[in-house]
Parts: structure tokens; sequence; C-alpha cells
């Protein structure tokens, strides 16, 4: 229809004007609440010891565990029953730890997580129930108490001649099974000053996050003293105060800096490559001499109804070698970018393993501008 045309005239303008505009810069924004903690506003880390009870016969051996047998004497104790010098034989207790994480501003009466770990020989926590563990802080105050079913993630089955493991039954959860009773003191209205931690230290990350404040907070209040600290001043009569102050601050877009890394995985054989990792020009063959032997003796028998003749066992041996000539030398430019590394790498046909070494050579020539990092 004629009224078409001018709307498919426009978008054809528009979609070669799109084609035709330089290409954009991609910048890796991140909100400034991702890359850093507050400090003051931290978790805390709570422990205790306690029992699992009602496991079906997969609990701790008493012999094995004599922990386990005086926890539940002092427990029996408690509630008025003597058992002193009497022999337990009962399977269906486990000593447990009991760990878990005291969130920042936690109030009094909420729940929390717990973690139960069984500490004998106890072959499962399957519909065990922790009784009442107190939970432990750095300073030896109480600040929870936990109890509750145990729920596990794996499960453990064995019969005469076989048996199977999943997961790992002798770990459980149980959820909100912690109340806490104490809180943490921390006034966070009353602090006039904010220092900002970051969670990957950098000095061009830390400028860039300073600057970024001021410039949505319109003055010279963020400051970086140090690759991993930005302190903030809190402005007078701010709305809001201090929480309203950070529910701003945390919303700021910036372009964090990363420096050029290669971090290398021995028992996993895993490379991580940042985007800044450069190389000199420089050449790369990769060849490894593989040699294989296999036997395969076969059996000699003398012709029928011959009484001269023995049974023999002749040997046969085949060698193969391989000394990878197919493989290729490749040559890296000087200043190529990680795609390019990678590509080169890929070139070569080589696995994860031989990537390590090979990086490690190019690290060793000083044509690696980066630094590597071997974990594991």
């Amino acid at each position: 229809m004629p009224y078409k045309r001018p709307f498919i005239r426009l978008f054809a303008a528009l979609l070669a004007g799109l084609l035709a505009a330089p290409p954009q810069p991609i910048f890796a924004y991140s909100r400034v609440k991702d890359l850093v903690d507050v400090q003051g506003i931290r978790d805390n880390m709570l422990v205790g010891y306690g029992l699992v009870v009602g496991l079906n016969g997969t609990g701790d051996s008493l012999k094995n565990a004599p922990f386990t047998q005086q926890s539940i004497q002092t427990m029996l104790e408690r509630l008025g029953v003597n058992t002193r010098g009497s022999i337990m034989q009962t399977k269906n207790v486990a000593a447990v730890m009991v760990t878990a994480s005291l969130h920042a501003f936690s109030a009094q009466g909420t729940r929390i997580d717990v973690s139960v770990s069984a500490m004998g020989d106890a072959k499962s926590l399957q519909g065990g129930t922790l009784l009442v563990t107190p939970l432990f802080g750095a300073d030896g105050q109480i600040y929870a108490l936990g109890q509750g079913p145990v729920a596990i993630g794996g499960f453990s089955a064995q019969g005469d001649a076989a048996s199977v493991t999943r997961g790992v039954p002798t770990a459980g959860r149980i959820s909100n099974g912690a109340i806490v009773e104490r809180e943490v003191g921390f006034s966070l209205a009353g602090e006039h000053e904010l220092k900002l931690s970051l969670h990957n230290p950098d000095l061009t990350t830390a400028t860039r996050l300073a600057a970024a404040v001021n410039t949505y907070l319109g003055g010279s209040i963020a400051q970086a003293t140090d690759p991993a600290t930005i302190h903030i001043a809190v402005p007078a009569n701010y709305p809001n105060g201090v929480v309203g102050l950070l529910t701003d601050v945390e919303q700021v877009k910036v372009d964090p800096d990363q420096p050029a890394k290669v971090v290398i995985d021995e028992q996993s054989g895993v490379i991580v490559m940042g985007a800044n990792v450069r190389i000199s020009t420089v050449a790369i063959a990769q060849g490894n001499l593989t040699i294989r032997v296999n036997e395969t003796p076969q059996v000699s028998q003398p012709a029928p109804f011959s009484n001269t003749g023995t049974t023999q066992v002749v040997p046969r041996t085949q060698i193969q070698i391989d000394d990878s000539k197919g493989n290729k030398m490749t040559v890296l430019q000087d200043g190529v970018a990680l795609q390019s590394l990678v590509d080169g790498l890929n070139a070569l046909g080589v696995g994860p393993r031989d990537i390590i070494s090979i990086l490690q050579a190019i690290k060793a020539a000083g044509a690696l501008q980066a630094d590597i990092e071997v974990i594991g």
C-alpha cells in the first residue's frame, strides 16, 4: 500500500545509520554495593557442640567415641537420670559440631540457619533431631540456641556384598534452626564517617569509586586512602542520615579495573586468564614423545599326535612411537589480546595441561605481561 512506503524508507534509513555508527566502548559497570563491604557491618561466626538423637542405628559407636557416651551421661543427669557405671550400647545418638553465621543487625528472637556435622564414626544423620545446643561466639558468650530436625542431602545404604553412598550423609542443615538470644551491638545511625572496603583491592578501582561517589553527591566527600579503603564523610542534614547515604551510594555505578593475571589450578587443570593479559612477540611449538608398548603373547602348540613337541608361549611385542610430527609452530604477535592468545594455543591442538606448561614457559621467557598465580 502507498502509505507504507515512507515508513519502510524511514526504517531503512535508521537501520543504515545504526550500522554506520562507530562502535561504542563497552564498560563492565558494577554497583558499589557489589564491590565493597561497609566496615562494622559484618557477620559473626558461631559454634557449638551437641547431640543428634533418633538415628536408626547409624549413630556413633560408644566404644570408638567415648565423648559421645560422656555427653549422653551428662545430658541424662541434668534430666534426673543416673547412668554412671552402666554399659551403653545405643547407636542412635551422634555427637555433632553445630555452626552458624550470625548476620549483622540480627535482632533478638529472630531465627538463623545452622549446619550440623558428625564428629564420631556415625554412618548417617538421616532422621535425627538436634537437641538444644548453645552457640558461642569468639568472646565465649552464648548468642543463639539451636534445635530441630536435621535435613541431609545424601544417603547411604549397604548389604552383605555391596554398599552405595551418595553425597555426605554425615552433614546436614537445619533451616531456621537457631533462635538469636543476644544481639551484636553496633550503632550505624550514630556514625559520622563510613569506611568502604573493596572486595578486590585495587588503586584504580578505589580512585574511580571515590570519583563516582563525589560526582553523584556533588562534593569532595569520598576519598581513597589506600587500594582497599574509601572514606566517606557523612554530610550534615543528609536525608535519612547514614542509612539514606548508604542507600544512595550503593546504587552508584563504577567501572572496576583488574590486574593482568593468569590463575592456574594444578589439580583440576583449570586456567583462568583476565582480559588485560598481553604477551610480546613469541614463537611457540609443542610436541610430546609418546611410546606405547603392547604385549600380546601367543601360544604355540606342536602338531597333532606329535610325541616330541611341547606347548610354548611365544612373546609378541608391538612398539608405537608418536613424536608429534604434525604439530606446527605458532607465532603470536606483540601485544595480542586474550582472544588471540587463546586462538593461538588452540591452533596448536594442546590440552589444558600442556597450556599450563606453555604459559609458564612464556612467563619464564619474559613475554607474558601478567602475573601467574598457581593454586591447588
